[in-house]
């Protein structure tokens, strides 16, 4: 019976192995840990941001002020480590726009670490609110004490993914070279820092505004993947513990063995009494018959 039970709790935790690696691959869909708007610095307005806003902008406005969108994804913390990224896209809403015309909008790697504060811009939000501790802005990664070391954000000139955009709508940013990002940020996590969004920036009337993670409709990055380790697959072995309690109770066996060798040994005592008690009585000796006395003739009469 406890060999059963041993088979059963080994091929439980081998199942539980295998259903923990096929759970390892698939498509899954996440919204952004953070995003900001980069509000170009004007020493009249001041540092500008907009961290808890529902909305951020790129390209260039009818004021000729540009605007930059930052946003990053926390991709080591909802892909199991190990896991070789196959396909990787980006949703955005765009919510608003001076002008159908589409203008192409490219994503391009981020290369340091940027934050939020609490800024909340006013309106249609387009001009930003003033920066608080930790916003990312124009000039700063985080005001106002760190400084990127090129105005406007520090990014790679390598484009990531690039799309026109032209009137309202979902909008959808997919390639290789985001493929191998994510890759990067899931083998390396100290090395993300999200995206950038650049827009046409050559001619005003080209900004566009998309949602935020606060939002109704937040940014989605969909992300399918292969292999990985599983966090699951530790939980299998913790069932068996209780095998050792129950290995224990065969000793009750051998005990039910002593006692029945002990009524044994009462029985044979038993019987060993009984013949010493039968011991057989003597035989009487017979007794001598008497010899009868001879009784006299009697005298005839006269």
């Amino acid at each position: 019976m406890n060999r059963r039970r041993l088979l059963a709790l080994a091929v439980a935790a081998a199942l539980g192995a295998l259903a923990g690696s096929l759970a390892s691959a698939g498509t899954i869909n996440i919204n952004p840990s953070k995003d900001n708007t980069l509000y170009e610095y004007d020493p009249l307005d001041g540092d500008k941001s907009n961290a808890l806003g529902f909305h951020f902008f790129a390209g260039e406005t009818g004021m000729n002020e540009l605007r930059r969108g930052v946003l990053a994804f926390d991709i080591a913390n909802n892909i199991p480590p190990g896991s070789v990224i196959t396909a990787v896209s980006l949703s955005l809403n765009m919510s608003r726009t001076p002008t159908n015309t589409a203008y192409l909008m490219e994503l391009h790697k981020l290369l340091a670490d940027w934050g939020e504060g609490t800024s909340i811009a006013p309106g249609e939000e387009g001009d930003g609110a003033p920066a608080t501790p930790n916003d990312a802005t124009w000039r700063h990664r985080f005001f106002d004490t760190m400084f990127w070391s090129t105005q406007g954000g520090d990014f790679s000139a390598t484009v990531s993914a690039s799309q026109l955009v032209g009137p309202l709508g979902q909008y959808t940013w997919s390639s290789a070279q985001m493929v191998a990002d994510v890759q990067g940020w899931l083998d390396n996590p100290a090395s993300n820092f999200g995206w950038l969004m650049l827009g046409d920036e050559s001619v005003f009337l080209t900004a566009k505004r998309f949602d935020t993670r606060e939002s109704a409709n937040p940014p989605v990055l969909a992300i399918t993947y292969t292999g990985g380790t599983p966090t699951p697959t530790v939980t299998p072995p913790a069932t068996a513990t209780p095998t050792a309690t129950s290995t224990v109770t065969p000793s009750a066996t051998p005990t039910a063995t002593a006692t029945a060798t002990a009524t044994a040994t009462a029985s044979a005592t038993a019987t060993s009494t009984a013949t010493a008690t039968a011991t057989p009585r003597p035989t009487p000796t017979p007794r001598s018959a008497p010899t009868p006395r001879p009784r006299p003739t009697p005298l005839p009469r006269p």
